[in-house]
């Protein structure tokens, strides 16, 4: 794996040695020993495209005992997820986490005059990052002598469309989905059903014809600017009865039906506009093999005014959510269970 440079002054001139009390010394490694490490690596493509990633490692004095990808939601940023990666780390987690073509740092990806589909992030680029995961995966099981289990956490899109990466099956040994669904309208419901017929029908179709593309800021507060591809696939697909599912043009893509390992879907209670409970339903109706459980979650219950669709992994609501989020599904999926650190 290359570790890039993290910031400009990881660059500058050597200096001369400073010599270090040997108290300090020993304090500095103990210090080290207990950091989250971030190493920058480019994840090279199918097509031979490059996107921005990088790996969060676990505290030398924790050790990597499973590894771990996060697959961002519709044009969200990595950066995001930095906490709850950093997080996963300390719970001995090698995570991977990494930005779509088109978006954020992997935004040079995607070449001028180019378009990129929501399908294309799936069969590409998260399967870029798959590659890479069960590459490190491997490479550590060699070297511990033991097996490591591998988790996918899907935000939204991030999870939805696991099933169209390659390799997904044989790969993956459990899935957690935060937000994640099948968002064809009809599973909306009120007023927020009357939301997502305008979005689907209306906002997305006619921002592409306007902008040539959909602006982040009509997404969510944590988006990015959406590729008119990506929008108008995602628009057709909210307006599709099955979403993705009902997309013909998938069928021999999908394989949700063949993984027999753990996932675990969450939703919550007050995602009115981008994960209803009954989107989340269908999308775990989809797992038929698998050992599936459903979660949901609300603000009153971690003390908070709101959660919300792009709430989940900020920082602030760490503690409170995420050892909630992660604790049932490694007692559920053996290969990750062992040996995992609590934080």
């Amino acid at each position: 794996m290359s570790t890039l440079p993290l910031t400009p002054s990881d660059a500058l001139p050597a200096r001369a040695p400073v010599t270090v009390a040997s108290d300090d010394a020993n304090t500095i490694r103990a210090s080290e020993l207990l950091q989250v490490r971030v190493a920058l690596t480019p994840l090279r493509c199918s097509d031979g495209r490059l996107l921005a990633a990088q790996w969060f490692e676990p505290p030398a004095a924790v050790g990597v005992k499973a590894v771990a990808i996060i697959g961002p939601a519709t044009a969200v940023p990595a950066s995001y997820y930095r906490g709850f990666a950093e997080w996963m780390a300390q719970r001995g987690y090698a995570v991977l986490s990494f930005d779509y073509r088109g978006i954020a740092a992997s935004r040079d990806a995607l070449h001028p005059g180019e378009d990129v589909r929501l399908r294309d992030w799936a069969r590409v680029d998260m399967a870029a990052a798959l590659h890479a995961a069960d590459r490190r995966r491997c490479e550590e099981a060699e070297r511990q002598g033991r097996a490591l289990g591998l988790l996918w956490v899907g935000h939204s899109l991030g999870g939805n469309s696991v099933g169209l990466v390659p390799g997904f099956v044989e790969k993956v040994d459990a899935v957690l989905g935060v937000a994640a669904q099948v968002a064809y309208l009809g599973h909306w419901s009120g007023f927020a059903r009357v939301q997502a017929w305008v979005f689907f029908h209306w906002m997305l179709p006619l921002l592409v014809r306007l902008l040539g593309h959909a602006p982040g800021r009509v997404l969510g507060p944590r988006a990015q600017d959406l590729p008119a591809g990506a929008a108008l696939e995602w628009a057709a697909w909210g307006r599709m009865p099955g979403f993705l599912f009902g997309d013909e043009s998938l069928a021999r893509e999908r394989s949700y039906h063949r993984f027999d390992g753990t996932v675990h879907l969450w939703s919550i209670t007050d995602d009115h506009l981008f994960g209803p409970a009954p989107a989340v339903d269908a999308l775990a109706g989809q797992f038929s093999a698998a050992q599936v459980q459903r979660h949901v979650v609300s603000p009153q219950e971690l003390g908070v005014k709101k959660i919300e669709h792009f709430g989940p992994f900020r920082r602030e609501l760490g503690v409170k959510l995420w050892p909630r989020l992660l604790e049932p599904i490694e007692a559920a999926t053996p290969s990750l269970a062992v040996r995992l650190h609590s934080a």
